[in-house]
């Protein structure tokens, strides 16, 4: 008998653990999910960081090291956070070794304040990446407008992406575009580019919530009929774009030069209506190659109840082009409601830097 996740494994689904703290990393929380529950990668953002040093007993002697030398609450959290990826990079570096690169991924993020600034994006991914020194992390960047031109140059730099915030399919398709881009400045450089890695984060629950409740406003039968159907039906549009895309002649010549494909991140997979099943938006979106980024909650239900039963994306493809046809013919504006949801997701991910920027800015004052 498997378990659910080695099942999630064996049909080519990376399980990688959407949270990290020093906690989980200095009691062993990391290594034995690693071990028993088939995790293979980490992302971080700044709610979750936000969330670890709240508590911040294992932080205290790093802060007040950095207290007694003077340092900026900015430069404190770009240290502390930086040593717990690094930290979490060498703990999966033999998942890194043995999954040639593909895994053994942790994700960090630039602050969400840049997001509407190509220039520093830049810059601090390049800083962040040369601080932790790891091959084997990701810097994370949105999809905005202005993240698509940083995403170009920082891939052309030889560094690893992994790009979030990534509601639409239109903004998705750019996405690509820009990893392909940054992958023809690399190859021009001379830069290896069986090196350079990227995922592209597909955000499906926070879809579901956002619809559904226009639908539920809308009020007919027919709405009512399509709720809790759109994140399934979006990513399982995005995976189609992704096979599509990376079939073209330009990025097959990449390919055939060494690159890698950037593969879909299914991201914002923990169930937020308590009506549906919670492994939703992991067995609903099973396929090789991807990647399911889950809370802890997710992967331990996933891990107790989940199943697995092979492809759930491609037979379904025809079926969600369906559902986007009555989605309109309801009356709600798919463009409308992704376009709000990256506006939130970088409002809520800057109001989460500014409770961390708070929480070390105090633990900071109470060391000196």
């Amino acid at each position: 008998m498997t378990t659910p996740t080695a099942q999630l494994s064996d049909a080519g689904v990376s399980i990688w653990l959407d949270d990290l703290s020093r906690e989980r990393i200095t009691s062993g929380s990391l290594a034995s999910l690693i071990e028993t529950h088939d995790v293979v990668g980490v992302t971080t953002n700044p709610t979750i960081f936000a969330a670890a040093l709240t508590d911040g007993h294992s932080y205290a002697q790093q802060v007040s090291e950095l207290a007694k030398a003077g340092v900026h609450a900015d430069e404190a959290v770009f240290q502390i956070t930086t040593r717990d990826v690094a930290s979490a990079c060498d703990i999966f570096e033999p998942v890194f070794s043995r999954t040639l690169g593909f895994d053994g991924r942790v994700s960090i993020e630039v602050s969400p304040t840049l997001a509407h600034d190509t220039p520093g994006t830049v810059a601090e991914a390049k800083r962040l990446w040369h601080e932790m020194g790891k091959s084997n992390a990701l810097i994370k960047i949105p999809a905005t407008l202005a993240g698509l031109d940083a995403i170009t140059d920082v891939i052309g730099a030889g560094i690893s992406v992994n790009v979030t915030l990534i509601f639409s399919l239109d903004r998705y398709a750019a996405v690509i575009d820009a990893y392909l881009a940054g992958l023809e400045k690399a190859h021009s450089a001379g830069i290896d580019l069986s090196t350079i890695h990227s995922v592209a984060s597909f955000f499906v629950s926070r879809v579901d919530t956002e619809i559904d409740k226009r639908l539920d406003a809308l009020g007919t039968d027919q709405a009512r009929s399509l709720i809790s159907s759109a994140g399934l039906a979006n990513a399982r549009l995005a995976y189609e774009l992704f096979e599509r895309t990376f079939e073209r002649p330009g990025a097959a010549s990449l390919l055939a030069s060494g690159a890698n494909p950037q593969r879909p991140l299914w991201a914002s997979t923990g169930v937020k209506d308590p009506n549906l099943p919670d492994t939703l938006y992991v067995t609903g979106l099973v396929a090789a190659g991807v990647v399911n980024t889950m809370p802890e909650k997710t992967l331990l239900a996933t891990f107790d109840h989940g199943v697995v039963t092979g492809d759930t994306i491609t037979p379904h493809i025809a079926s969600a082009h369906e559902f986007f046809e009555q989605l309109a013919a309801a009356g709600v504006d798919i463009n409308d409601v992704t376009d709000q949801l990256e506006r939130e997701g970088v409002d809520k991910f800057i109001v989460s830097w500014g409770e961390l920027l708070d929480t070390v800015t105090a633990a900071l004052e109470a060391h000196r």
